[in-house]
Order: structure tokens, then sequence, then C-alpha cells
């Protein structure tokens, strides 16, 4: 079962290695069982560099996925992997990872939400929900509306991400999505933040 929380943590977002996994440890004191790290810039050894200290600082307490690299989360000791429809596939990835590890997959239409259902993904991503600043050429926004959609189309756990606030997330949840992924509005106070998404989610 996926927490209604999903937060992201993006390495872009950090200067200092110290910082983004302090901002990791914030999370988890606020009761966040499963993050995701997510570094698009850099080289392989600064992110495996990174991802083993994150690892090393919340341990078991909580899921930690990787996104895009199912090498590198194997070998930064992390339970899963995420990929977009861009990366390895699904399969690729559990080839990689192996039965016990966590495999999800990003899609931004019902076309690849029903190859994704097909998979042995362990949850499934829709999105941008809304209008979205953490990528650079996002995919259309598939709104609301999307998200309704995409859970009558899955059996999977459902996460929806994309321009997903405090102000917005419970409308998100009551639209069919299992969990909400969020970067950006935790970045400030990540732990008060974190806690407030929680109530909300109840």
């Amino acid at each position: 079962m996926l927490p209604r929380l999903y937060p992201i943590i993006d390495a872009s977002g950090f200067t200092e290695t110290a910082d983004l996994v302090r901002f990791g440890e914030e999370l988890m004191a606020a009761g966040a069982s499963l993050i995701q790290y997510r570094n698009k810039r850099d080289r392989a050894r600064r992110i495996l560099e990174q991802a083993r200290e994150l690892k090393q600082a919340i341990g078991n307490q909580a899921k930690l996925i990787m996104n895009d690299r199912a090498d590198l989360c194997l070998a930064g000791g992390f339970d899963g992997v995420h990929v977009g429809q861009d990366d390895l596939s699904p399969e690729a990835a559990r080839l990689v990872v192996g039965p016990d590890l966590w495999v999800g997959i990003s899609t931004h239409n019902p076309e690849q939400l029903a190859s994704a259902d097909a998979t042995s993904a362990d949850y499934v991503v829709i999105g941008p929900v809304f209008p979205t600043s953490s990528k650079e050429k996002p995919d259309p926004v598939v709104a609301i509306g999307g998200v309704k959609r995409a859970s009558q189309l899955t059996r999977k756990p459902l996460v929806a991400i994309g321009g997903i606030t405090r102000a917005n997330c419970r409308q998100v949840i009551e639209a069919g999505a299992d969990s909400v992924a969020v970067i950006a509005d935790l970045l400030q106070d990540p732990r008060k933040s974190a806690e407030e998404f929680f109530r909300i989610l109840r």
C-alpha cells in the first residue's frame, strides 16, 4: 500500500549533499515512509555518492526509490527504481533489480497507462496534474479529469504528480489517486510541510 504522500528529493535543488541528506531526514521525521531521489544532471559517480549518503542516513526507516537508474538503485542499496517513458521499460528494470524491489513507471496519457498496467510495475504515476516547474519540457497537463480516468484504467496503485500542493492535494486524492508525489511544496521547511500534507490527506 502506498503512503498518501510520496516526497521526491530533486538533487537540482541542493548544492551540498549534506543539505540534501538533511532534507531527507526531515521528511522521514515528519512520517514519510517512501522517498524518491531524483538526479537528472550529475554523472553516475556523483549520483551514487549522494544515494549512499542518503541510504546511510535513512537506513530502513523509509523506502528509498531511485529515479531512472536501476543499476544505481542496486549499487546504492535502494528499495526500488522509478522509470519514465524514455528510460528502461518496467520489465527491463525488473530484470536488473529482481522480483523483490519496487518498480514504478510514469505515464502521461491513457495509452501509456494501459501499457503500464500490463507490466510487472508495482505502481503507476499519472501527470502532470497541474502546471509544474520541476521539468524543463513537461508533458501536457492531465488535470483532475485525467486522474479520475487513470484511476479507472489501472488496477495498480496510482500516484499523481505535477504541481501538487497542500492547497490542491485533497481533490487529487478524491479524484482517485492513492498517493501524491510532491517536490516544490516541500522545499521550505520540509518537516512542517510534510506534516501538513499528512494532516490534510488523512
